[in-house]
């Protein structure tokens, strides 16, 4: 039986997790192999109970003890198992052996693929909710090189027995999205909810490779994971693959420059060549790894409403030609963000803003919605290794400069604000570029749609010859 592609059930019509694995299996093309190592056979399961699993399966399997997984794949570098690294090796391994068995003369309609997930579940104790990679390589047409899609997820679920449930059920739906959903990639995120609670399962990471994935930007679908509420933020690197974040974080000093970045100006360089300068002159300061983070929140993102994926994918182009870490949160106040990063570091954290930004943080209605107020806000925030590096701005009726010594805060947050400022949580960048206090990038981009000459001289250079050269931000080319 050919494969069909065609047939998508409605979202709102959602096929069982038994009718998925039955179309996989009573499709007679459809041939491969599960590697699952952590949490039990949960996937391959589903497709053994549905019926019709001899003309799928070729094997399955779980190298439960750590020594047999090693032998088999090879041994980590940093001796961990529940990694993308370890995942990709199970998938190419696995595949390879496929390969090597099946004779493709005699199976010239096969579709190959092969499942793989390395999986933690929540510890005795439940301190650690767990985590896990899982992915599936794959083909939809006999003479297609594979496509890859890995994907990694962290457990909310306070039960072993119930995370195991609802890896089953992802891994089954992965599986489907691949083979019947995969010219839809964004709709292939939701169907992973497919049978799950929302709140059972994060998304905090997936990349799509391969042939039938060619013209997806991977940055845009970590765009879609946190618009969906399936992870709070998400982080690609400056060669534009999305990363894990808590990877990137974990044990990291970490400089954080919030805004909105459209586009990355002169000022916003600046802000983070001192910042770096600053934090690395610290006393204190040790040899720790540092991680510099230029994020942007969905409330950054949006302009009239809604996000404009082009929009966000032009400011994405140019903090990554520029050599930055990029993060999407949904983390509106920044005691949010600087919980996230705890989660995963007890270094340094470093947060970078303006005198607006800071002035707003002082601002009590950010916080009716805790019980604390915006004490129990600021206990989160100043928590521990955190302190703010504050960047002026020109006052527009004075002229003058304003820094942490003559902002105006709420008349009942002064108290609050000089505890703060004179315990050294709030330190001046001094060494500012003066020609820049007066660059706002709503003046760039004004000078862009009408077609004013001096914008170029307010941004980076490889910044304002990407505008040029891709026609970003409504730029028209006089060629």
């Amino acid at each position: 039986m050919p494969l069909n592609l065609s047939g998508d059930q409605p979202f709102e019509n959602t096929p069982s997790l038994e009718a998925k694995a039955l179309r996989i299996n009573l499709n007679s093309n459809i041939y491969g192999t599960f590697a699952e190592i952590g949490a039990g056979q949960e996937v391959a399961r589903h497709f053994f109970r549905c019926g019709g699993a001899s003309g799928t399966i070729a094997k399955t399997m779980s190298a439960y003890d750590k020594d047999f997984s090693d032998a088999i794949y090879g041994k980590e570098d940093d001796s961990r198992y529940v990694t993308l690294s370890r995942l990709k090796k199970m998938l190419e391994w696995e595949m390879s052996l496929l390969e090597k068995r099946i004779d493709r003369n005699k199976n010239k309609e096969k579709l190959f693929f092969t499942y793989a997930n390395t999986v933690s579940t929540i510890d005795f104790a439940k301190k650690f909710k767990g985590h896990g990679w899982m992915g599936v390589k794959f083909q939809t047409k006999p003479d297609q090189p594979y496509s890859i899609i890995t994907t990694h997820i962290r457990f909310k679920e306070n039960d072993a027995k119930q995370q195991q449930l609802s890896l089953g059920y992802m891994g089954v739906n992965l599986i489907y999205g691949a083979f019947y959903q995969n010219d839809k990639p964004k709709k292939i995120l939701k169907y992973l909810f497919d049978h799950i609670d929302n709140d059972a399962i994060e998304i905090d990471t997936i990349n799509f490779q391969g042939p039938l994935f060619k013209d997806i930007d991977n940055r845009v679908l970590s765009l879609e994971l946190v618009k969906l509420g399936m992870t709070d933020a998400v982080m690609f690197g400056p060669d534009g693959n999305n990363l894990l974040p808590a990877a990137e974080l974990y044990r990291k000093n970490i400089i954080a420059l919030r805004g909105r970045f459209r586009p990355v100006t002169i000022v916003n360089e600046d802000m983070y060549k001192q910042s770096l300068s600053i934090f690395q002159n610290e006393s204190e300061n040790d040899d720790d790894e540092t991680l510099v983070i230029f994020e942007m929140t969905l409330s950054n993102l949006k302009q009239t409403g809604e996000i404009d994926e082009k929009d966000f994918m032009d400011r994405a182009r140019l903090l990554c030609s520029l050599g930055h870490t990029v993060m999407i949160s949904n983390f509106m106040e920044y005691y949010r963000l600087a919980e996230y990063f705890s989660l995963y570091t007890s270094k340094k954290i470093r947060l970078t803003m303006g005198v607006t930004n800071l002035i707003e943080i002082f601002n009590e209605k950010y916080y009716k919605d805790l019980s604390g107020g915006i004490l129990e806000a600021f206990g989160k925030l100043f928590f521990k290794n955190l302190k703010i590096y504050l960047y002026p701005k020109i006052d527009s009726d004075s002229g003058n400069v304003i820094d942490s010594n003559n902002l105006n805060v709420q008349p009942r947050m002064k108290e609050l604000y000089k505890f703060f400022k004179y315990n050294f949580k709030i330190l001046d960048i001094l060494d500012y570029d003066k020609k820049g206090l007066e660059v706002y990038s709503e003046d760039v981009l004004e000078k862009i749609k009408f077609e004013q000459s001096g914008w170029e001289s307010m941004l980076p250079d490889v910044v304002s010859k990407l505008i040029k050269t891709k026609n970003l931000f409504g730029f028209k080319s006089s060629n």
